[in-house]
């Protein structure tokens, strides 16, 4: 059945099913000769076809990391609109702006065609067989040298990735995102003992969230909003209170019903303060934890965090008498050289609270390892920055991430590049990492292309999502990830993996290997294949994760609150958009198009600075202004904007192309390149919150272009939403 010594353990780990106990249902269905079949793809027109009537197929979309399930209406062959998928537990038929915008990045104008080879400063059209062979001759015999960059990666692309670095012998995997929440992952490891657990916002009665955007951008925003919508009205009729802390407004903060601006850095004081509050209140506080919050006292942390002791007094009062509660550690905690401290802290607040098994549940573990994510970090580009400065990569692959654009400017990472003889970027666009690699290779859209994948966060159980081709390729000169990379394992196993026409029988074979494991061995290959397209997702194995439910409160030694800077005495938040992320979606003009939820401006970069702060700047609204830190500088047009610390200004992330499209080359500027190199001390993440910057008049001043109108608060001539300073505004009394 299986040739050569080519056993059953390694036909299964081939497939991506190692370290897994799977019940294998016959030779028939499990033979590597499956893939010798000839396939027909289903996209092309069929019988059942019926002219101007649409047809629709389930596929996962591709836009961010979240992992939503997306349903893609079809007709005469062209994919025309997506919406969500109802069989997905993590959006259960809803999808986002961005999602939406996933059939702009298919028929996008600039997307790369055709391999190109670097010829001096232009790229020269070559042929995919040429590609490959070029490949195989950088490499050569030995792989030491080789280095394999991506963003984050599961599901089968993962696997293929994982037995062509097997395959190598000794190629090294870095996983990188320059929007993650690795603090975090790490503060959650330590304290619950798994790096994401499930946050049940429709079970708590009060959530307070520090820095969170789980209604924008943080982690999976689609699920969090239907879980908000039933926290705001359960099925008792009961309306959940949401009280967000942070220095910069965000979407999440403007639908709160108390948003309290805090000191930029102290949000961990403040958690500690809350917990001296609650133990002072009669809440059971364990002593070790009473030892260490003792100095916290409400006075000295309003002090500290700016946050006044009458609404630290309201906020205990809420949190003792609704239970149970949800603590979110977010953005706005971690971004600093004690990120982890902060998010610490806030997870023992959390504990204390005792909402740990209420509303943070353990997730649910993947019974195959070779498909879990693996999840990016930003000290994985820093190692592979230092190989490559020591000039030990030879060959380097890039997928999935654009360092040259998200790196700061400290970094010299375009510098340490040149450094490497021969670099390789599998890319949909020319961008800015794309533009500097030896070898371009055009990729399939995720309208067009075959993958599977394991979302970081699950709702509910665990399943796998399936994408599927939605429609034929646009160009017939992309091939998908999963394709290359078998071509490429076809040059070093070429026994193993001959049996494999395409990627499609490779995945197709994978998943049928494993109907027994899923209890459908009673069901034909086709019926088990056909139902895992119609659905979308291949619900997994329902394992949870035991919690770590201790309340160990360990060693915070938080720093006290940021001294004045003469030199520089503004703090900068890079803000990350529900639209742009970190800027891989700004070559698609739906998004540039759609306004930001607070200033609803678009097309551009904006400052927002707090009117107090404009006022002693002297600067108004349209004004252009240098925003310069220690390491670099832009120029942006200022938003005035309430919704801000007076110590601090904001600037969107994911503009400043100087490549990767017409819609996105030359549209604002890139904050990415101005960050401090200042590090989290435990993780050693960038502290993408700690840069201190200084404003200066640039002696320009524009007219806005965005939805609201002109300043002044009129929209069409007439006042539809009236505002109102910050003084007037009392917060304390909206709950």
């Amino acid at each position: 059945m299986i040739e050569n010594s080519f056993n059953r353990r390694d036909f299964m780990r081939v497939l991506g099913w190692g370290g897994a106990t799977v019940a294998l249902s016959g030779c028939g269905n499990t033979s590597v000769e499956d893939g010798k079949e000839f396939v027909t793809s289903y996209v092309e027109a069929a019988d059942y076809v019926i002219p101007s009537i649409g047809t629709y197929f389930n596929t996962t979309c591709a836009q961010c990391d979240a992992g939503c399930g997306i349903m893609g209406r079809v007709r005469e062959g062209r994919v025309l609109k997506l919406e969500g998928n109802p069989t997905s537990s993590i959006n259960k038929g809803k999808t986002c702006g961005l999602g939406q915008a996933g059939v702009q990045a298919h028929y996008n104008p600039d997307r790369v065609r055709e391999p190109l080879l670097r010829n001096g400063s232009k790229g020269e059209t070559i042929t995919w067989e040429k590609a490959l062979e070029l490949i195989k001759d950088k490499i050569g015999v030995g792989a030491g040298e080789v280095a394999f960059l991506t963003g984050g990666v599961s599901g089968h692309t993962k696997v293929l990735l994982k037995n062509y670095l097997d395959a190598l012998g000794s190629g090294h995997h870095y996983a990188y995102e320059a929007v993650s929440p690795a603090i975090i992952r790490a503060a959650n490891k330590k304290a619950y003992g798994v790096e994401m657990p499930r946050l049940r916002l429709d079970k708590a009665k009060v959530i307070v969230s520090f820095g969170a955007d789980f209604l924008g951008a943080w982690v999976s925003p689609v699920h969090f909003a239907q879980q908000y919508a039933r926290f705001r009205k359960n099925a008792k009729g009961e309306r959940g209170v949401l009280v967000q802390i942070e220095s910069k407004m965000t979407l999440t903060g403007a639908n709160a019903d108390r948003w309290l601006a805090v000191r930029p850095g102290t949000e961990g004081i403040l958690a500690l303060g809350l917990i001296n509050g609650l133990a002072a209140a009669g809440l059971s506080v364990p002593k070790d934890v009473l030892d260490l919050i003792r100095s916290y006292t409400i006075s000295r942390v309003s002090k500290d965090t700016g946050v006044s002791t009458e609404h630290m007094d309201k906020l205990i009062a809420l949190l003792r008498a609704r239970s149970p509660s949800l603590v979110i550690a977010g953005s706005a905690a971690e971004g600093y050289a004690h990120g982890s401290q902060n998010a610490a802290a806030i997870n023992l607040l959390n504990k204390v609270l005792g909402n740990v098994g209420k509303t943070v549940e353990p997730p649910s573990a993947i019974s195959f390892p070779q498909i879990t994510p693996t999840t990016g970090s930003r000290s994985a580009l820093q190692a592979l920055n230092d190989s490559m400065a020591q000039g030990k990569v030879k060959v380097l692959f890039s997928y999935g991430a654009n360092p040259v654009f998200t790196a700061p400017i400290t970094m010299k990472l375009k510098e340490n590049m040149k450094k490497v003889p021969f670099k390789v970027a599998f890319a949909h666009y020319m961008d800015e990492t794309a533009v500097e690699a030896d070898l371009v290779l055009p990729l399939n859209s995720a309208m067009e292309d075959w993958s599977t994948s394991v979302p970081e966060y699950v709702a509910e159980g665990a399943q796998l999502n399936i994408q599927q081709p939605l429609m034929e390729k646009l160009y017939p000169g992309t091939l998908g990830m999963g394709d290359i990379l078998l071509a490429l394992l076809k040059q070093r196993r070429p026994d193993e993996y001959k049996g494999y026409e395409d990627f499609y029988s490779y995945l197709r074979g994978a998943m049928v290997s494993i109907k027994g494991t899923l209890g459908k061995a009673s069901e034909s290959d086709d019926t088990f294949w056909d139902g895992a397209l119609s659905h979308g997702v291949v619900k997994l194995k329902d394992t949870p994760i035991s919690l770590a439910n201790k309340v160990f409160s360990g060693n915070l030694a938080l720093p006290a609150p940021f001294a004045e800077d003469g030199g520089y005495p503004l703090h900068l938040i890079p803000a990350v958009s529900a639209s742009l992320r970190d800027g891989r979606n700004a070559n698609e003009p739906w998004l540039q198009e759609s306004p930001d939820p607070l200033t609803t401006i678009v097309w551009d970069s904006w400052v927002e600075v707090h009117p107090k702060t404009a006022a002693k700047l002297g600067i108004v609204e349209g004004d252009i202004v240098e925003v310069a830190s220690k390491s670099g500088a832009i120029k942006a047009q200022v938003y005035v904007f309430p919704g801000i610390h007076p110590d601090v200004i904001s600037v969107p992330l994911g503009y400043g192309h100087e490549a990767m499209g017409r819609y996105a080359k030359g549209v604002g500027a890139n904050v990415f390149r101005m960050l401090d190199p200042i590090f989290d001390k435990e993780t050693g993440e960038l502290a993408m919150h700690e840069t201190r910057v200084k404003i200066t008049k640039a002696g320009q001043r524009v007219i806005i272009v965005k939805d609201e109108g002109p300043a002044g608060g009129n929209q069409m001539g007439r006042k539809i939403a009236v505002r109102m300073s910050s003084e007037k505004a009392n917060i304390s009394k909206e709950v």
